[in-house]
């Protein structure tokens, strides 16, 4: 039986990553911090069959302990920042968790046990102001966020361990990954949970901000499964993960109301609070060695993804109404 320890694992990759592992007959440790008084709520249904340890990226001797006391196989670096737009009110705090963060697991795992595999989660945000579509992991970086730019941090560092002490340590550069799981801060949660509240008349409007941008969108379930397989090779490659298709802020509206019998020009308001100080405009992966080389491919669709999540979201709120 081998063992992963997951940070992050109350968090939407965390949850599916988990569910992953148990099923592939893991034993599995997830870290949390012990002064959070974070949501459960994900990963409450295989809950007895995980094991929560403390664990802080911004502590490293709590880092060490939990590595000592889990002795994993492998591990999956899933925790920190990743609300972009928050990113921008603390650029400090971002780089610490998330820049810093990885540096300290990774010098964990260092001092501790040099067998360790290890996943970085890399983003698609680090490519920003794009230099070319599609993006490949030759694309140059250009990242235009306090999230971005620490998790380029992240990114290096971990490439810098990989090459100075021949440490197995590779990173998934992933293009955005949604599911009913994703928090309601989030663009396509924040439409999908807003399409059931207009829907059940609890709601009027849905204030919005750029509906041009573009982004690679696929589903989360799907994107866990890679992260896993990067670790089974037998040398440690990065890996763009993406759908290769873009889709707008527009026609992600567009489907989530009309799969909900609405007309989204009639509740849609745009709001200029909600445009980013540096907005990325087009983003979308080209994931031909993962295919290749993983032999993994995608297998919800855009239109799918969208309409599972506003489905989750009514069935939400209706049995919220029933229970109360």
């Amino acid at each position: 039986m081998k063992t992963a320890l997951i940070t992050g694992v109350a968090g939407q990759d965390g949850s599916y990553l988990a569910e992953l592992l148990l099923k592939k007959d893991y034993e599995v440790y997830g870290t949390v911090r012990r002064s959070s008084t974070s949501n459960l709520e994900r990963i409450k249904h295989i809950q007895d069959d995980i094991k929560l340890i403390h664990g802080d990226l911004l502590d490293q001797n709590s880092l060490i302990e939990a590595i000592e006391g889990s002795r994993p196989d492998e591990i999956y670096n899933l925790a920190g920042q990743s609300f972009v737009p928050a990113t921008w009110d603390k650029p400090v705090l971002t780089g610490e968790f998330t820049a810093l963060g990885a540096t300290r697991l990774l010098e964990a795992i260092r001092l501790v046990n040099r067998n360790i595999r290890f996943y970085q989660a890399s983003t698609s945000e680090m490519f920003g102001k794009v230099a070319e579509v599609p993006q490949n992991e030759q694309t140059r970086f250009y990242p235009r966020s306090p999230y971005g730019v620490a998790k380029l941090y992240a990114h290096w560092i971990t490439v810098n361990y990989r090459e100075s002490y021949d440490m197995y340590c590779c990173s998934g550069i992933l293009f955005n990954h949604e599911s009913p799981r994703r928090g309601l801060e989030f663009v396509t949660r924040k439409v999908s949970d807003a399409v059931a509240r207009i829907k059940l008349g609890l709601s009027k409007e849905l204030k919005m901000g750029n509906l041009d941008a573009k982004r690679d969108w696929g589903f989360a379930g799907d994107y866990v499964e890679v992260m896993w397989l990067m670790l089974q090779q037998n040398e440690p490659e990065d890996f763009v993960i993406s759908t290769g298709e873009t889709h707008s802020i527009e026609e992600l509206v567009e489907i989530a109301f009309t799969h909900a019998g609405l007309d989204w020009k009639d509740y849609v308001v745009i709001d200029p609070k909600f445009v980013r100080p540096a907005e990325v405009d087009l983003l979308m992966g080209d994931s031909s060695k993962a295919r290749e080389m993983l032999k993994w491919q995608p297998k919800v669709e855009f239109e799918e993804l969208i309409r599972i999540m506003v489905d989750s979201d009514i069935k939400r709120y209706d049995t919220q109404e029933h229970s109360s």
